[in-house]
C-alpha cells in the first residue's frame, strides 16, 4: 500500500442550505396556519370554565388551581388572545371615553362633534398602544416603547388641567359668553378652545420627548414616590371633586350651583328628557346603582367580569335610565354608522397662558409612566432593576412623548401610559403582548363603529357620574399605593404636608387663586399671559402640589441613613413597650 493512499481523506465541505428571502415568512405562516387549524392552537390548556364561573355562594367553593402564566413571548392560543385582549380594552373603555364627553360638555360641543371625539380617542389609542407595545430598537441603548403589555389612553391630567383653561379662555374672552333673555349667561359652543388646547400639547410634548434621553436614574431621582405618588393622588381627588361626583348629582355643568332662571335650573338641561334639580334622588339612586353593580361583581362576579366590573355597571345603570325614561336616542341617531379620524377637524392654535401648565402636565405624564411601566413589569414578571428595566422606562417615556405629539394630529388630547390594566394582567395571568395587540384591534374597532359612540354620548350623568367616581377614585389610591412605598421619614412628611397644603386648599376652594393678579394695573400682554399661567398652575390641585413637592425633593437635604435607621428602631422599641404596657395592666386587673 502506498504512501498516498494511507493518507487520510479529505473531507468534503458541510452542505450549506441556501438561504431563501422568503424563509421566514413561510415559518411564520406555517405557523400561522397550525395555531389556525388546530384545537391546541386555538384552545391551548387555558382554564376557561374558571375565568368565566361567577363566585356565587351556593356553588361552593371554586378550586385553588390556577390557570397557567403566560409571559411576554410565549405561544399563545387565540381564544385566549382574543378573550384577553377583549378583557383589556374593556376594563379601559370607561376612562377613555370620559375625557371626551367631559371636555365636549365643558364647551358644549354638538353631539355631532362630541360623537367624533369619543371615536378619536378610542382609535387613537389603539394605534398608539401598538406603538407602545413594540419596543422598536432605534440607536445604540435607546428604544421607542416598552415591550409589556403598556396601553395607552386619554390622560387624566390633561383632563383636569384643560378645566382651567377653558375657564381662562372663557374668562378672557377667547370663548363667547352668551346672555340671555332673563339676563343669566351661559358659555356658548367654543371648538377653537379644543384646538388650542391640541396646539398647546402638541408643542409641549417636545419636553417630554427631550426627558426621555435623560438616564432613567435621574429621572427616578428627580421624581422619587413621595413626589409622583403625591401627584398622582391629587389627580384622582381632584377629579372626584370636578367631574365625579358633580355627574353623579345630575352635571358638572353651569346646573350644579342650582340657577333660579335659565336653561341649567334643571340638570342636565331644561332640554333633557326628564330634567331635574342638581341633586335630586333620582340622580343620585340612578349613580348609586351603578355604583353597587360594582360592588356587586366584585364580591360574586367571575374574573371575567371583574376585570370588567365597570363596564357592567355602566350597562346596568343603562338599561335602568332607558326603561325609566332618562336616557335620549337622539345622539344615536345622529352619529354615523361608521367613521374615522379628521371626519372632524379643530383649528390648531396656541394658547400662551397654558403653556406653562401644560408643560407641567408632560412632566406629570413622565412621572406616571415611570410608576406605571414598573408596576407593568412586575406583573408580567419582567425584572425591575438593571439596564433592560431602564431602557423600558426610556422607551415608554419616549413613546409617551410621541404620542402626544401624534395624538394632537389625531385631534385627541396628549395619551398616556394606563395603569388599569395591570389588573387584568395580574387576575387572567396572561402578560402576553399578543393579548395587547387583540386589544388594540377592539380599541380601533369600537373607535370605527360611529354608533357605538352615540351611545355612549347618551349614557345619563348620574351613570357616569357613579361610575367615574369610583374610577376617579381609583386613580387616588393608586396614588397612595406609591406612597406605601415611601419610608416616611421627617423629609418625606414635611413634603407631603407642603405639598398638600397648596393640592388640598385649590381643591376645597377652587377659587382661591383667581383674583391673585387682578389689582395690578394694566400689564401687558405678556405680562397678562404669565399670570394666567400662575393662576392656571395654582388653580390645578395636582400641579400645585407637584410643583411644591419636587422644587422640595430638590432642596431639602436627604437626611442620613444612621438616623433613619434610629428613628424605625426607636419606633418599634416604642410600640412594643406600649404592647407590654397594655398587658401588665390586663394582668393587673386580672389579679
Amino acid at each position: 500500500m502506498s504512501a498516498v493512499d494511507s493518507q487520510p481523506q479529505a473531507i468534503a465541505p458541510p452542505e450549506v442550505p441556501r438561504s431563501s428571502r422568503f424563509g421566514g415568512v413561510k415559518e411564520s405562516l406555517v405557523r400561522m396556519k397550525e395555531k389556525v387549524t388546530t384545537k391546541e392552537g386555538w384552545v391551548g390548556d387555558y382554564d376557561y370554565a374558571w375565568l368565566c364561573t361567577p363566585s356565587l355562594p351556593f356553588l361552593g367553593k371554586k378550586e385553588d388551581r390556577m390557570p397557567p402564566f403566560y409571559a411576554l413571548n410565549d405561544e399563545l392560543p387565540l381564544l385566549l388572545a382574543i378573550t384577553s385582549g377583549l378583557q383589556h380594552s374593556l376594563a379601559m373603555l370607561a376612562g377613555l371615553i370620559t375625557p371626551p364627553i367631559i371636555f365636549a360638555s365643558a364647551l358644549n360641543l354638538d353631539a355631532s362633534t362630541s360623537s367624533y371625539m369619543i371615536s378619536a380617542s378610542l382609535i387613537g389609542c389603539g394605534i398608539m398602544s401598538l406603538v407602545q407595545m413594540s419596543r422598536i430598537h432605534l440607536f445604540k441603548g435607546y428604544y421607542l416603547g416598552t415591550g409589556l403589555i403598556t396601553v395607552v389612553g386619554t390622560s387624566f391630567a390633561t383632563l383636569s388641567t384643560a378645566s382651567a383653561i377653558f375657564n381662562a379662555m372663557y374668562k378672557d374672552g377667547t370663548c363667547p359668553t352668551i346672555t340671555g333673555p332673563d339676563g343669566t349667561s351661559m358659555r356658548g359652543p367654543c371648538p377653537d378652545a379644543y384646538g388650542k388646547v391640541l396646539g398647546t400639547s402638541l408643542i409641549c410634548s417636545f419636553l417630554e420627548i427631550g426627558m426621555s434621553f435623560a438616564s432613567p436614574r435621574v429621572l427616578k431621582r428627580l421624581f422619587p414616590p413621595i413626589v409622583t405618588g403625591t401627584v398622582i393622588l391629587m389627580i384622582g381627588a381632584s377629579l372626584i371633586g370636578e367631574s365625579g361626583i358633580a355627574n353623579w348629582g345630575g352635571g358638572s355643568n353651569d346646573c350644579k350651583g342650582r340657577p333660579d332662571t335659565g336653561i341649567f335650573t334643571l340638570c342636565p338641561t331644561i332640554f333633557a328628557p326628564r330634567p331635574l334639580p342638581w341633586g335630586s334622588a333620582e340622580f343620585i339612586g340612578l349613580g348609586f346603582l351603578s355604583f353597587s353593580t360594582i360592588l356587586l361583581v366584585e364580591l360574586w362576579g367571575s374574573p371575567f367580569m371583574k376585570n370588567i366590573s365597570i363596564i357592567c355597571g355602566l350597562i346596568v345603570g343603562c338599561i335602568v335610565s332607558g326603561a325609566t325614561g332618562y336616557m335620549s336616542n337622539s345622539t344615536i341617531k345622529s352619529a354615523p354608522a361608521i367613521t374615522f379620524l379628521w371626519v372632524h377637524t379643530f383649528k390648531l392654535g396656541v394658547y400662551p397662558p397654558a403653556i406653562l401648565p401644560m408643560l407641567a402636565v408632560y412632566i406629570s405624564l413622565a412621572m406616571e409612566a415611570i410608576g406605571d411601566i414598573t408596576a407593568s413589569a412586575e406583573v408580567s414578571r419582567q425584572p425591575v432593576i438593571g439596564d433592560v428595566f431602564d431602557s423600558r422606562i426610556q422607551g415608554g417615556i419616549l413613546s409617551d412623548g410621541i404620542s402626544g405629539f401624534i395624538s394632537a394630529l389625531f385631534t385627541v388630547t396628549p395619551l398616556s401610559i394606563f395603569a388599569q390594566n395591570n389588573g387584568v394582567i395580574a387576575i387572567t395571568r396572561c402578560a402576553n403582548r399578543g393579548a395587547g395587540r387583540w386589544c388594540c384591534v377592539f380599541l380601533i374597532l369600537f373607535g370605527i363603529l360611529g354608533k357605538l359612540a352615540g351611545v355612549f354620548l347618551a349614557i345619563p350623568n348620574p351613570v357616569l357620574g357613579g361610575v367615574t367616581t369610583f374610577l376617579f377614585a381609583s386613580v387616588a389610591v393608586s396614588g397612595v399605593r406609591v406612597l406605601a412605598t415611601c419610608r416616611f421619614s421627617r423629609r418625606d412628611r414635611f413634603i407631603l404636608a407642603a405639598a398638600l397644603t397648596f393640592g388640598i386648599g385649590s381643591l376645597l376652594k377652587h377659587d382661591t387663586f383667581t383674583y391673585l393678579f387682578e389689582r395690578v394695573d394694566n400689564p401687558n400682554k405678556g405680562l397678562q399671559g404669565l399670570f394666567d399661567s400662575i393662576t392656571i398652575v395654582l388653580s390645578t390641585p395636582f400641579l400645585s402640589s407637584g410643583v411644591v413637592a419636587t422644587v422640595l425633593n430638590l432642596i431639602l437635604p436627604q437626611e442620613p441613613e444612621e438616623a433613619l435607621l434610629r428613628d424605625d428602631a426607636s419606633s418599634v422599641e416604642q410600640i412594643d413597650h406600649d404592647v407590654e404596657s397594655q398587658d401588665e395592666k390586663v394582668s393587673k386587673r386580672a389579679a
